[in-house]
């Protein structure tokens, strides 16, 4: 028998009833993961045809665009979270004077 103290929560939440939720509040994070992945896909294609250039530049070159791609989504995803929330009900509340 729970005690009172005891938190249930109200309605369990799947694994992917979460992801969707959290994608719906922040767009920019499921791009930025996509993006990482695209990047770290297509450093390993390139992986066999990547000439004279030794594997260790490889792998940073790679690693440093995966890094700015998902970094690049985050600003997005901070400058639009800015946007809704301070911006935008600014001039929404001078057009209504």
């Amino acid at each position: 028998m729970p005690s009172e103290d005891s938190w249930v929560p109200e309605e369990q939440d799947s694994t992917t009833s979460k992801l969707l939720r959290k994608s719906r509040d922040s767009p920019f994070v499921p791009a930025g993961l996509a993006g990482c992945v695209a990047v770290v896909a297509y450093g390993l294609y390139r992986l066999k045809h990547r000439g004279d250039q030794k594997m260790s530049v490889h792998l940073i070159h790679m690693r440093v665009g995966a890094q700015g791609f998902v970094v690049g989504a985050m600003t997005f995803g901070v400058l639009y979270s800015m946007y809704k929330e301070y911006i935008k009900p600014q001039f929404s509340s001078h057009s209504e004077k």
